[in-house]
C-alpha cells in the first residue's frame, strides 16, 4: 500500500464550524489519514471482479431466451458504468501510483463504452475545481432565463427533454458534444484529447462492423447499444442527482466558496445495495468532492468523518422515481434568490 496526501492529518482534530470563511483544508483536516492510502490488491481485486461480472452479463446475453434480456441489460449495463467508475479513478490518478497504469487501465475500462479517457479526464477534473460555479462548471449547469429566451427553438426543447423526463440522456448529449472535438484544448492537453479520441474510433471501426458481420444488426443493439443505453441511463442519473435539489445553488464566481460548493453542494444518494457494489460506491460522493484523491473504495469511511462534524448539514437522499420526479419538475432554469425557477414558473411569467 502507498500513500497519497498532501498533509499529515491531526489524530483528534477539533470540529470545524460551517462559515462563509470555511476552507477545503479545514475539511480534510478532520479526514482519517488512511482514507487516502491506495491499496493495490483493494483497487485490482475491484476491477478483476467487474471484468467477471460484465464478462457473465455477456454469456448471459449470448445463452439466454429473449424474455430473459432486459434484466441482463440492466445487468450488463450496470455493470459497466462500474468499468467507468474504475477509469474514473484513473482520471483522478487514485487507482495506480503510476501514472501510466492510470492511464492505460482508464483508456481500456472506458473502451466498450466508446468515451475518450484524456477528453473525460480533463473536463471532468475541471468540474471539480469549479463545482456548482454559475456560467463555469460544465457538468449540469442549468440555463439562465436570458440565455434560454435567446436560444433557437429546438435547443430550447432539447433542453426541456434533458433537464425534464428524458434526464436520462443527457449523457449522451455530455459525451457526443465535450469529448471528442481536441480542437478545443492547447498544448499538451490537446495532443492527450487527441490521442484518445484516436484511440477510442479506430477501436469503434474494428469493434462495429466485426460485432455486425458475426452477429447481425440485432447482435449490435443486443450486445452494446442496450447495455450502452442503461449505462447512460445511470450516467446521466447519477450526475444530475449529484449536484441538483430545489435549494442546491449555482453560485456567481464573485460569490463562490470552494469548501462550501464541495461540502454542501454536493449530493449524497442512497441506491439499492446491488447499484452501489457494481458502481463502486461513487454516489457516497461528498467526500470525492473535498478530496479526489480518495479512492472509491475509502469513500464510506470518509463520509462517516464528515457526517461525524456536519452531520445533518450534509445533503443526503434516497434514489426513487419521486426523487427524480421532484428534480425534472423543478430544477429547470436559474433563479439568483430560489436557486431554480421551473419553466411552468417561467411561462407564468412573460
Amino acid at each position: 500500500m502507498t500513500v497519497s496526501i498532501i498533509k499529515e492529518q491531526t489524530s483528534n482534530p477539533a470540529p470545524v464550524t460551517t462559515t462563509d470563511t470555511l476552507l477545503l483544508k479545514d475539511i480534510l483536516r478532520i479526514l482519517p489519514r488512511e482514507v487516502f492510502i491506495k491499496n493495490r490488491r483493494k483497487a485490482w481485486t475491484l476491477l478483476l471482479v467487474n471484468v467477471l461480472l460484465v464478462s457473465l452479463g455477456y454469456l448471459g446475453l449470448a445463452i439466454a431466451p429473449w424474455f430473459c434480456l432486459p434484466p441482463l441489460w440492466i445487468f450488463t449495463g450496470t455493470a459497466l458504468t462500474g468499468f467507468f467508475v474504475l477509469g474514473h479513478d484513473c482520471g483522478h490518478r487514485s487507482f495506480a501510483n503510476r501514472r501510466w497504469v492510470n492511464d492505460l487501465v482508464g483508456h481500456l475500462m472506458f473502451l466498450p463504452l466508446i468515451y475518450p479517457f484524456h477528453g473525460w479526464r480533463i473536463l471532468h477534473n475541471y468540474h471539480h475545481t469549479h463545482t456548482n460555479k454559475l456560467a463555469v462548471d460544465n457538468a449540469w449547469q442549468p440555463f439562465t432565463a436570458e440565455f434560454y429566451t435567446n436560444q433557437t427553438r429546438w435547443l430550447q426543447w432539447l433542453y426541456q427533454g434533458i433537464r425534464g423526463r428524458f434526464w436520462w440522456v443527457g449523457s449522451i448529449a455530455h459525451w457526443a458534444v465535450l469529448h471528442f472535438n481536441w480542437t478545443k484544448f492547447e498544448g499538451k492537453q490537446r495532443s492527450q484529447v487527441k490521442f484518445s479520441a484516436l484511440v477510442v474510433l479506430g477501436f469503434a471501426a474494428i469493434f462495429f462492423p466485426l460485432l455486425i458481420a458475426t452477429t447481425g444488426f440485432w447482435g449490435l443493439i443486443k450486445f452494446w447499444f442496450m447495455p450502452w443505453m442503461v449505462y447512460h441511463f445511470w450516467m446521466s442519473t447519477f450526475t444530475i442527482v449529484h449536484h441538483t435539489a430545489p435549494d442546491i445553488p449555482f453560485t456567481p464566481a464573485n460569490q463562490w466558496n470552494a469548501a462550501e460548493a464541495q461540502l454542501f453542494g454536493s449530493v449524497h444518494c442512497d441506491y439499492p445495495r446491488w447499484v452501489e457494489f457494481l458502481c463502486h460506491d461513487i454516489n457516497v460522493h461528498i467526500p470525492h468532492h473535498v478530496s479526489t484523491a480518495i479512492p472509491s473504495y475509502n469513500l464510506r469511511l470518509a463520509h462517516r468523518a464528515l457526517k461525524e462534524n456536519w452531520g445533518d448539514n450534509l445533503r443526503e437522499c434516497r434514489f426513487s422515481w419521486s426523487l427524480m420526479k421532484q428534480i425534472t419538475d423543478q430544477c429547470h432554469l436559474y433563479n439568483s434568490e430560489a436557486c431554480y425557477q421551473s419553466f411552468k414558473d417561467y411561462q407564468a411569467r412573460i
